[in-house]
């Protein structure tokens, strides 16, 4: 079937999903060097809140969602300190935290439904050209910011005392990392769901580890992984009339084992 013959929903996903590969294979290779892999997941969950409070008070979802995302980014960043980031016990509080406040505004206030099993599970066949704009927009983000800050990055996650030495001042350059993670995330909910987006922003990066060491090869590895399983994701789903964002995933999470199997094997 030729890409003139797919439905304009399946263009939109595929537009989608190739979009997203860049900001996931390029923050991918940080999240997975700087121990975020947390922290992606709970930052895109903890926009659940948001999200019902936009489908409650009727404004877009994607602005509750990365308001929420925001502060759960702000709060995590603002607490922790340069000397021990403590990322892992912040995020779980503020996760905690974010899923109580949602349950209560989705349950007692609200009474929502269809848009929190979108936040959940994402509807890639039902992209708009807003997703598309903000998928494209964190891409950017992303490349731009691992061509201003990866050297700061790099040189925090080997050593912050020698960075902050040397003037890196890895303070701010770490809440920019939190704040693009944070924002690609929650670009992702669209697509694969809060439940999934580890599957597009961590689990690539991941295997593409397995074979390449250099950042950026590492980089365009993952980026070249992430677009191959979101292709492959979708063309899978229609054929076996499967969700994109759960094909995506279980796609992935297949790569990985059996990219690890058979680096173990070696």
């Amino acid at each position: 079937m030729s890409l003139n013959t797919v439905y304009p929903y399946v263009q939109r996903g595929l537009a989608e999903v190739l979009l997203l590969s860049v900001a996931a294979g390029v923050l991918g290779t940080w999240i997975v060097m700087r121990g975020l892999a947390f922290y992606s997941h709970a930052v895109a969950a903890a926009a659940f809140p948001g999200v019902v409070l936009a489908a409650g008070l009727g404004f877009a979802p994607f602005a509750g969602a990365l308001g929420s995302g925001a502060l759960v980014a702000l709060g995590v960043g603002g607490l922790s300190t340069q000397r021990r980031p403590g990322y892992d016990v912040l995020t779980a509080l503020a996760l905690v935290a974010a899923l109580v406040v949602g349950v209560v505004l989705a349950s007692d206030v609200f009474h929502s439904g269809s848009e929190v099993d979108t936040l959940l599970f994402g509807s890639l066949l039902s992209i708009t050209g807003r997703d598309l704009v903000s998928a494209g927009v964190a891409s950017a983000a992303a490349v731009l910011g691992t061509f201003t800050l990866g050297p700061r990055w790099l040189a925090a996650g080997f050593d912050p005392t020698a960075a902050k030495a040397l003037g890196a001042r890895p303070r701010p350059a770490d809440l920019a990392l939190l704040a693009l993670v944070g924002f690609a995330a929650v670009a992702a909910l669209a697509a694969v769901g809060a439940l999934l987006a580890t599957a597009l922003l961590v689990v690539p990066a991941v295997t593409t580890r397995l074979w390449v060491r250099r950042v950026l090869p590492w980089q365009l590895a993952t980026v070249a992984l992430a677009a191959v399983e979101g292709v492959a994701g979708v063309w899978l789903s229609l054929r076996t009339n499967a969700p994109p964002g759960a094909t995506i995933a279980t796609l992935a999470g297949a790569v990985f084992l059996l990219s690890a199997l058979w680096k173990g094997r070696q």
